[in-house]
């Protein structure tokens, strides 16, 4: 934590609108920006690693969001464009405020996280599960911690993931896997993604999204690198595919077809909380 920057400021407003028409979820709330669990595929995170706005007040803004008359008692949706429990969050504690809000207002939420922290917070989410419709929700995409470690170098294993998806499950939060992210090459071997949901279920999993690797404008700059470094004979395979954002539209349609067959096999459910905003963990996933 020593070599991250945290920057303090103060927000008016805690939520803001999500602006993907695909989503289910039309609000969200940030307690940090920028993210200090940096990846290959994630802008937001890779630029955390040295530097996290804190939104001090975000607790209290929440308090005052939730209680405004307009207000419907909407899904908010927390860590859609940073990690909610990277680094920041053991000094903060901000998430586990706005959890906290949440629970007092019994308003819905879906929580995105690929950090074991989440667990500390299981009393306040069964609290909230009780009291109103949650999810958490744990991107992962391969159970090899060798090439985790070169999409997620700081992320937590995807072992730990798993018991603290089971820890929160066995304790009645609704809990799922954003298959993400599904990558050319990289994570797309269909016996690896099997073991992931297989994986999944037996940890207390009961929905799975597949997100396939999206390359906005600044991811590309820090993913691209990545393959030249590690994975080289991936790299005119990515320039051909990824001329855009969108990988092609075969290997997408192929993905989806896998999922749908290992949803089926292992009984578990589509999640409608989960899309490609969600997936990258700029989630903005």
């Amino acid at each position: 934590m020593a070599d991250i920057v945290f920057e303090e400021i103060e927000c008016r407003s805690a939520v803001h609108r999500v602006q993907a028409a695909d989503l289910p979820f039309r609000w969200a709330a940030n307690p940090y920006r920028a993210g200090a669990q940096p990846c290959g595929y994630c802008a937001g995170d890779a630029e955390g690693a040295s530097r996290v706005v804190v939104k001090v007040n975000t607790a209290d803004a929440l308090r005052r969001d939730l209680a405004r008359p307009e207000w419907r008692r909407e899904t908010v949706a927390i860590g859609t464009a940073c990690e909610p429990y990277h680094a920041a969050e053991l000094r903060y504690s901000l998430t586990h405020r706005l959890l906290k809000v949440l629970r007092d207002a019994a308003n819905p939420a879906t929580l995105f996280t690929r950090s074991v922290l989440v667990a500390r917070d299981a009393d306040v989410l069964v609290e909230l599960a009780a009291a109103a419709d949650v999810s958490v929700v744990f991107p992962m995409a391969t159970l090899d911690d060798e090439l985790r470690r070169r999409i997620e170098p700081a992320s937590d294993p995807v072992d730990r993931r798993l018991r603290a998806m089971e820890q929160l499950a066995t304790a009645g939060v609704r809990c799922g896997v954003l298959l993400a992210p599904v990558a050319p090459g990289l994570t797309d071997d269909p016996a690896g993604l099997g073991r992931v949901v297989e994986a999944a279920r037996s940890h207390g999993a009961s929905f799975l999204h597949p997100n396939v690797l999206y390359l906005r404008p600044g991811t590309r700059e820090w993913s691209m690198p990545l393959l030249r470094e590690a994975y080289p004979h991936l790299v005119d395979r990515y320039a051909a595919d990824y001329r855009g954002p969108h990988g092609a539209r075969t290997f997408t349609q192929d993905v989806h077809r896998m999922i749908d067959e290992l949803r089926e096999r292992f009984g578990l459910a589509r999640a409608a909380e989960v899309s490609r905003a969600g997936g990258q963990l700029q989630l903005a996933m």
